[in-house]
């Protein structure tokens, strides 16, 4: 089947656009997420293409006034990958790898946007992300993280928020490849074992520049994806032998505090803040996860009561922490803000996590 995207030279298979590959789990995503200076505002959006699942989904949600509040949408997308329109949301490319637009259009939500992300630097191209369970491929992905400032603005019940004026920063990423997505398989892998997936990413703003550091934890503490970057005034460090050590909340996987040293001279302590759930965007959720099949097109809101909400509940225990962050390189101290993203899934054996879900016990309490 041709689709527009034929026209375009950008084939990596002798096979249409339409196709990508054999594996039902190929996905390409954006995803967005901006904050304002003191922390009083944060928002976020995705839009997911699923080739071999012929879904197309999106969501762009809001979190201030101590509330949380998530439009989602999802269609079948009639094999076309450059249609990046569902319902009232979508994503422009205006210029690649530095400009795109994220727009909500009217609703009958109450949540409009017309946002423009400009890069803050050039996008940094993270390692290749490869996990087998047993014989089975669970993910092989590729993303390139990019900082960013926000023009524009957002809109909830009527109110108008500027942020160019809030000055908002953000990041944005772009990632493809196969990870699990719609329906469970009907096949458990075997033998069946304890899920396992620890996982950081932290994305930091600073006036000159921007820092990276992610980890993928093993069970034993292990990293098996990990990296550090600092782009300065356009300069990119990169960093060999990293360290961390996470600070946990009593009785919950949260940190609130996480310490990087990145080499000999260059330290970072993150101190963590308000929390975005990430299931707003479909991570965990049990009925917008990713690429689940909804129909022709659906479109739906709901909003989470930051103040009552279970942050221990299993949909909730995948988080983006704003943070605040202090560089310290040298003897030169530059601050700067963020988020600590947060996916803390079975054993760790540094952090004392022993089963699925257990939480932190302090030791000397």
């Amino acid at each position: 089947m041709l689709t527009p995207g034929d026209d375009y030279p950008l084939h990596q298979l002798p096979e249409p656009v339409a196709f990508a590959g054999s594996d039902r789990n190929f996905y390409d995503r954006y995803f967005f997420n901006g904050y304002s200076p003191d922390g009083e505002i944060f928002f976020a959006g995705a839009l997911g293409v699923y080739p071999n699942i012929n879904v197309m989904d999106a969501a762009f949600c809001i979190s201030m006034n101590g509330k949380q509040h998530n439009l989602r949408a999802s269609k079948e997308m009639g094999m076309d990958r450059l249609d990046m329109k569902v319902g009232p949301i979508s994503v422009e490319v205006i210029e690649p790898l530095k400009s795109l637009r994220l727009k909500v259009s009217d609703n009958d939500f109450g949540i409009t946007a017309n946002l423009v992300c400009s890069a803050r630097h050039n996008p940094l191209l993270e390692p290749r992300f490869i996990r087998r369970n047993g014989p089975r491929v669970v993910m092989d992905y590729t993303r390139l993280t990019q900082n960013v400032s926000w023009s524009g603005a957002f809109a909830l019940d009527g109110t108008s928020h500027n942020v160019e004026a809030l000055q908002c920063w953000g990041t944005r990423d772009r990632s493809w490849g196969i990870r699990p997505i719609g329906a469970q398989d009907a096949q458990p892998h075997v033998p069946p074992q304890v899920p396992q997936f620890y996982w950081l990413w932290t994305p930091i703003n600073f006036e000159n520049g921007a820092l990276f550091f992610h980890s993928n934890d093993d069970a034993k503490g292990e990293p098996w994806n990990r990296r550090a970057a600092m782009d300065l005034r356009g300069t990119l460090s990169e960093f060999d032998d990293v360290k961390s050590n996470a600070v946990y909340q009593q009785g919950s996987r949260r940190i609130t505090a996480l310490d990087v040293q990145l080499s000999e001279r260059a330290h970072v302590t993150l101190t963590t803040g308000r929390h975005f759930y990430m299931s707003g965007l479909g991570y965990l959720h049990p009925t917008w996860g990713h690429g689940m099949y909804h129909g022709g097109l659906e479109v739906a809101c709901d909003m989470l009561d930051l103040a009552t909400l279970d942050d221990n509940g299993f949909e909730n225990i995948h988080i983006q922490a704003l943070a605040t962050a202090e560089i310290r390189m040298g003897d030169q101290l530059t601050t700067g803000q963020g988020v600590v993203e947060q996916l803390l899934l079975g054993p760790h054996m540094p952090s004392g996590f022993a089963d699925l879900y257990d939480f932190y016990k302090d030791p000397t309490a």
